[in-house]
């Protein structure tokens, strides 16, 4: 009998891959988003609901609403998202501020657990996670160790044992792409922009850099110059 999964999906290029990879592995019963307030909500649900109709997934918001209490924040405010680099991401100083910046508290915690009772409740026995080798030395909720944490957390607090699976979370962002290409994924759909001001990405985000920098290293310029302001 073929397992059953729930996907986190944010429409970036970590769950894009994800979201491939659980539909090879299990039965996705849907592709979770969550609205929490974030700036980029409109473009994370239209890329989200892009990705699910191009693998013939359900697709499924959650509003997490409490999230709104940090107005004054980069993500979910008027605050402006520090700017970095192409050359800057692999300075650890600098990433460690940016990423200190648009820390939101707890998130992937919150994220999982949520979704570790949806999926108790629909008898799902996996859910998928995008992390990543290059954010996990500054997030430390995309690492091994917090992987490995939330697992041990969730087969206590799940009667089924919910298991996190986070099949990217030893790649490289240049090594995601290249593995989406493979699969002959359109990487139009992504969005992975901390802004919403317009139809392209605003290129300047370390999210965007990152982005930006793995579509240059699998030498595509062209879709850079389509999806980047």
């Amino acid at each position: 009998m073929q397992r059953k999964s729930i996907v986190l999906l944010s429409g970036g290029l970590d769950s894009a891959l994800s979201i491939v990879l659980a539909k090879q592995e299990s039965h996705v019963l849907y592709g979770l988003t969550y609205d929490y307030g974030q700036n980029s909500v409109k473009k994370e649900i239209k890329a989200s609901l892009a990705i699910c109709a191009h693998l013939m997934i359900e697709h499924k918001v959650v509003k997490l609403p409490f999230f709104d209490e940090l107005r004054n924040h980069p993500l979910l405010g008027n605050a402006k998202p520090p700017t970095v680099t192409i050359e800057e991401l692999d300075d650890k100083e600098k990433t460690k501020d940016t990423a200190k910046a648009v820390w939101v508290p707890n998130r992937n915690g919150i994220f999982l657990n949520i979704a570790a009772g949806l999926a108790e409740m629909n008898k799902v026995d996996y859910l998928y996670a995008g992390f990543n080798k290059e954010e996990a030395s500054t997030f430390p909720d995309n690492t091994e160790d917090f992987l490995k944490a939330m697992n041990q957390s969730l087969s206590f607090s799940t009667w089924q044992n919910v298991f996190v699976k986070a099949p990217t979370i030893g790649m490289t962002k240049p090594e995601i792409v290249k593995k989406l290409v493979e699969e002959k994924f359109p990487l139009e759909l992504v969005w992975s922009c901390y802004k919403d001001d317009g139809d392209k990405m605003c290129g300047e985000c370390e999210s965007c850099m990152r982005l930006k920098r793995a579509l240059m290293e699998n030498d595509m310029e062209e879709l850079v110059e389509a999806v980047f302001t």
